[in-house]
This record gives structure tokens, sequence and C-alpha cells, in this order.
């Protein structure tokens, strides 16, 4: 299989700052060190073109970004602190998307080794998230015909807000979201379908959820490209989440999710 990655997708944060920076190369060092990913494998990305991110997010928005011209309040609001390089980073990790989505219509399946980043909106950044990776690479497989019907199945344990919104008028493109109820985000713009979960459900609920929406979502959707966001924050311990699925139950998910 091939991923997009490269050392970029790390930037320093402050040492007391919550959003796990260094999982990106963690993660990367693990796949190569347990054979999961060949190094020859590895695809690494230019960043996208500030073009291509116009065709989701506002001129006013990448401006902001570009300049370091973010109000308190929006940068507060992305969760971020705002640098060149974090700007930077966040252009890789969509074009690490848009090459995912390029390289699974050759091979069938493809990874970012970033990304999912589904609170991003137009116009703001959200919960960690500046630029919506899914949705630029959405509008351009579409706009370029390599895809006419996608699908977007968010395992993640925060419904995909700023997906659902984006997408809600797009018939040809299904967004599912399986996750926490009574977790961020607290005003939950509708997916074309939204499964809410209570806390702490067990693995077994879970899975069943899963297995109960999946099939029916996959001939609803009729997808020609399937774009799985396979959050982390589902397991057990995660600071964030409210799931806590067992390593087991979080394998059986993906083993799940990626044979359909």
């Amino acid at each position: 299989m091939r991923a997009s990655y490269c050392d970029g997708y790390y930037v320093p944060l402050p040492e007391v700052h919550p959003f796990p920076m260094a999982k990106f190369p963690a993660l990367h060092r693990r796949l190569l060190r347990e054979g999961l990913l060949r190094a020859e494998n590895v695809v690494a990305p230019r960043p996208a073109d500030w073009s291509d991110l116009l065709r989701v997010h506002t001129s006013a928005y990448l401006r902001a970004l570009a300049e370091g011209a973010l109000s308190e309040q929006a940068e507060r609001r992305m969760g971020l602190p705002w640098s060149e390089r974090l700007v930077w980073r966040s252009r890789l990790a969509v074009q690490g998307t848009v090459n995912a989505a390029l390289m699974a219509l050759e091979d069938g399946v493809a990874a970012n080794l970033a990304g999912g980043t589904h609170h991003a909106f137009p116009g703001y950044g959200e919960g960690f998230c500046v630029l919506n990776d899914v949705a630029v690479a959405v509008r351009l497989l579409r706009r370029s015909r390599w895809i006419e019907r996608a699908l977007i199945v968010d395992l993640d344990v925060h419904q995909g807000n700023a997906n659902a919104a984006y997408f809600a008028d797009t018939e040809a493109v299904f967004t599912f979201s399986l996750h926490a109820a009574n977790n961020y985000p607290f005003e939950k713009p509708a997916s074309s379908l939204d499964v809410a979960l209570p806390d702490d459900p067990g693995d077994a609920a879970y899975l069943d959820a899963l297995k109960t929406h999946l099939p029916g979502v996959l001939d609803a959707a009729r997808p020609d490209l399937i774009f799985y966001l396979g959050g982390i924050d589902v397991a057990a311990g995660d600071r964030f989440g409210r799931i806590n699925l067992s390593r087991e139950g979080l394998r059986e998910r993906d083993r799940y999710a990626l044979s359909r």
C-alpha cells in the first residue's frame, strides 16, 4: 500500500498544548519498523496550491492564514497557535489526502498519515483543524471527473461537523458519522446519516452499530471512492473521547470498515 507522509507533518507546539503532534512521525516510524509500510511506498506531498484550497475555503480566511492575520478569537477557535510552519504543514496534509485519493483510484486503497481535519469550515478553523483536506480532495476529484460520487465514513469520536455542513446540499457526496453523542461539537449539523452513541457503549454495542448501518450506507451512497476517517480517539483512555473501545474492538472496527 502507498501512503502520503513527510517530515513536514510535524510542527512543534508549546509543551503544555493538548494536541499530540508527535503522533505523526511516531506512526510513520512504527509502520516502517513493523513492516506494514515500505519506505519506497511513502509518497511525500508538496503543499496544496492556494487555488485548490479556494475551492472549499474563503479567500478572506486563506489570506488571514497566509499573512498571520487571524484574530485572537479565530486562533482560539482553531485550537492551534498560528505559525508559518503550521500553515505549511496544513497545506501538506491537504495535498497528502488528494494524493492518497488518486493513489487509491489506481491501487484500490491508499492512506494519508495525517489529515481527517473534519472541523475546518470554509471560513474558519476549529477543533485543531486548519484546512479541510477531505472536502478539498472531493471537490478536486469531482471537478476533474476522476469521480462523480463520494462517501465519507467518519468513525472519529467527534461528529464531522464541517463535512456535514459543507456537503449538506451535495447529493453526490454521502457523509456518515458514528460518534459520541455527548462530546464536541455540541452543535452538530446533520450528516447524510448520523449515529450518535452514549458514553462507554462497550465494544459489542459500538461494533453492532457500525455493522448495522454501514452496509446500508454503502448501498445508498454508491460511491466511486470512499474516504475513511479512522479516528483513534475512540480508544480507551483517550482524553478527548467517550467511547473507550478496547484494542481488540478498535482492530475489529478497522478490519470491518476496510473489508466492505
